[in-house]
């Protein structure tokens, strides 16, 4: 006898020849996808080989990178110390070095003024003033060239600050130059940021007996002090007047060292404040500008940064 169709529930039937193909085909589909698993396998071996292999590479790179940074951080760091050497020297040689000669200029102006004074010309004593008031000038240069230099390097002492108790301390320095001066102040309630005491007093002072000065001239002068809006992170605090001002065109010399917009016989002064106001409100981590018309007044801005308040010295 024959032998019977085999079924499969839901198909026809099937003799066994049938079967037999449809196993083979079925067999030689997986064979195939067997060897298509495989290649993929493969494939993905590699790649995550060369990933490792680039990764591994990656890593030895850093690791030369970091190891050549340390090196140029060491060899930096003994520049800076090397530097901070010479400027110390160099300050001591300023001190000391130029003050004596310095200190003979005037004290033999004084000796001439006080032996010779009847017998000399008007223009002769005229001339001796001038050596004179020179020579002060000349020590004064020295004296803020020094503290400019100070200010560098000093270490910071980090606090809360009341700044409101800073500006009241600066006017209390400041009551022998507001003698006879009759001046509309505008202060406005200040925040309490974090930074060192005396260095933000020094850089106020510097500010407000500067408005003191440039409104000299005017029979009423007008100084605001108060919070101007700034960034999120940052604190910003302006003194305003209505004083001399300045010519905008010129601004980018305003916190240079000895830079100076007005002549001496104008204002006195040696140039260097600004500086320092610049100097201090970076090691803050703030920030310095000024806006101003000449003969309009001016303005003068400083921010300190909220929070850490960490300035480029890493205080």
């Amino acid at each position: 006898m024959g032998a019977k169709p085999t079924t499969i529930a839901g198909e026809k039937p099937r003799d066994s020849a049938s079967l037999y193909v449809a196993m083979n085909e079925a067999l030689l589909l997986g064979s195939v996808r067997q060897h298509q698993l495989a290649e993929a396998a493969d494939l993905s071996n590699f790649q995550l080989q060369r990933e490792v292999s680039l990764r591994q590479h990656a890593e030895a790179e850093i690791r030369a990178l970091n190891s050549n940074l340390e090196q140029r951080v060491a060899e930096r760091t003994a520049q800076l110390e090397a530097a901070n050497e010479e400027l110390e020297a160099f300050s001591y040689s300023v001190s000391h070095d130029l003050r004596a000669p310095l200190r003979h200029v005037m004290g033999f102006v004084k000796l001439l003024q006080d032996d010779l004074a009847a017998s000399l010309s008007e223009k002769n004593l005229r001339q001796l003033t001038t050596i004179s008031s020179s020579a002060k000038r000349m020590g004064d240069l020295i004296d803020d060239l020094l503290a400019f230099s100070r200010i560098g390097r000093s270490a910071m002492e980090l606090t809360e600050v009341n700044l409101d108790e800073l500006v009241r301390a600066t006017l209390g320095d400041l009551q022998a130059d507001l003698q006879g001066r009759k001046i509309n102040w505008q202060i406005q309630p200040l925040p309490a940021v974090r930074g060192d005491s005396a260095l933000l007093r020094l850089a106020l002072n510097n500010l407000i007996s500067n408005a003191v000065k440039f409104t000299g001239a005017r029979a009423e002068a007008r100084i605001e002090i108060g919070c101007a809006p700034g960034g999120d992170n940052e604190t910003v605090i302006f003194i305003r007047d209505n004083g001399a001002g300045f010519d905008p065109r010129y601004i980018h010399k305003l916190f240079g060292v000895f830079q100076r917009l007005h002549s001496q016989d104008e204002f006195e002064g040696t140039g260097i404040g600004l500086a320092n106001v610049q100097r201090i409100i970076h090691r803050h981590g703030g920030r310095t500008w000024a806006e101003g018309v000449l003969d309009g007044g001016a303005t003068f801005y400083f921010s300190i940064p909220k929070k850490t308040n960490q300035g480029p010295d890493g205080h």
